[in-house]
């Protein structure tokens, strides 16, 4: 039967105070045998806590000589994990602050004994009015943009208390991001490796209105959104190619074919822009292999192709002028059509979701 002793828990530390050494006692009554502390260039006022803890034989201290960030203070402890730990179900991430109770790293421990080839993140209810404005704010906007731009439905895209599977950690080294985008990236690993996501709802604490976070808002939610910029550039960029291409097309057809010229104009910038957007998508975006996403993918270019043609062709024998224009709005409207079936057909992978009650 796997226990508590099963399972290695994990604590990134930045300049922590008193409340580190008081969480680590508190877990350690509880039965676990291994704790990974990384900490991650913390000043000299903080060496007396971190001396503490080296004192006991249940915890492990990694070391930065500087700050390197969460993201790279998780991996570096995921690289003495997979060395050193082959025995362990996985490990427990929870954050140095006191934020989260250990009853709650209980349930995220339990659940990932239970599932241990899923993720379990440990959810917060931000509906509350006690809640830090920056916090409700910032996972309100995560999740909602995780969602839109990759498919992924999760409560609480920024919980550092999460409960990661043996066999993903090695995945995980090679997954980019330093500071806290390395998180979110995490979440959109899951989707591409095919690992369930299970949610465990716990306590939302907040101390002092949460000052004692080193989430820097805007800094660090630039690069956290960073994840999704690519979805959103490549697709501009082709929407532009193709617009330019169209305009081009249109000044050297008409006049040679009165009665065709939109329609041959349509599929050769069509096209040709497909072309630059599914090299994009391939190998930026969504980095997928499969040879079977090149014929969804042109399948769907073809009929996003005779929709755009149609449409601008319609509404121009409407109107009487306006090519261009015209093509603007008809194919803005097809790309929110395209950017959805992309995702959930062209270069869907199997993923999985569980939450729970």
């Amino acid at each position: 039967m796997v226990s508590n002793s099963d399972v290695t828990v994990l604590i990134p530390a930045y300049n922590p105070d008193e409340k580190l050494t008081t969480l680590i006692e508190e877990i350690i009554k509880e039965g676990f045998q291994q704790i990974l502390v990384v900490n991650d260039g913390s000043k000299a006022d903080c060496q007396s806590i971190f001396s503490k803890i080296k004192e006991r034989e249940e915890c492990i201290l990694l070391e930065h000589d500087v700050n390197r960030g969460k993201g790279q203070a998780l991996k570096t402890a995921f690289t003495y994990f997979l060395e050193e730990c082959p025995g362990s179900v996985g490990v427990v991430t929870l954050d140095a602050d006191g934020q989260h109770a250990v009853e709650d790293m209980k349930r995220v421990a339990n659940k990932l004994t239970e599932r241990p080839r899923n993720l379990v993140l440990g959810v917060r209810d931000f509906s509350g009015e006690d809640i830090p404005f920056r916090s409700k704010f910032g996972n309100v906007l995560t999740k909602n943009i995780a969602r839109l731009a990759c498919g992924v439905k999760i409560s609480d895209t920024q919980t550092g208390l999460r409960g990661i599977p043996a066999h993903f950690i090695k995945k995980l080294l090679g997954v980019t991001g330093q500071r806290y985008e390395f998180e979110m990236n995490m979440l959109m690993e899951c989707k591409s490796n095919q690992i369930e996501i299970e949610e465990v709802k716990i306590r939302t604490i907040y101390l002092e209105e949460n000052k004692s976070s080193h989430f820097k808002p805007i800094r660090d939610s630039v690069r956290i959104y960073t994840v999704f910029l690519k979805f959103i550039l490549s697709s501009v960029l082709s929407f532009g190619v193709d617009i330019l291409l169209f305009a081009l097309f249109i000044m050297m057809l008409n006049g040679i074919f009165v009665e065709s010229y939109i329609l041959l104009a349509t599929i050769v910038s069509r096209v040709l822009s497909s072309l630059f957007n599914y090299t994009l998508n391939r190998k930026v975006v969504f980095q997928s292999h499969s040879s079977h996403a090149l014929i969804k993918y042109f399948s769907l270019s073809v009929a996003q192709m005779l929709a755009s043609a149609g449409g601008v062709y319609i509404f121009f024998e409407l109107i009487g002028f306006g090519e261009v224009g015209i093509k603007v709005v008809v194919d803005g409207l097809l790309f929110l059509v395209s950017y959805v079936i992309q995702r959930e057909w062209v270069f869907k992978k199997k993923y999985a979701y569980r939450a729970e009650q």
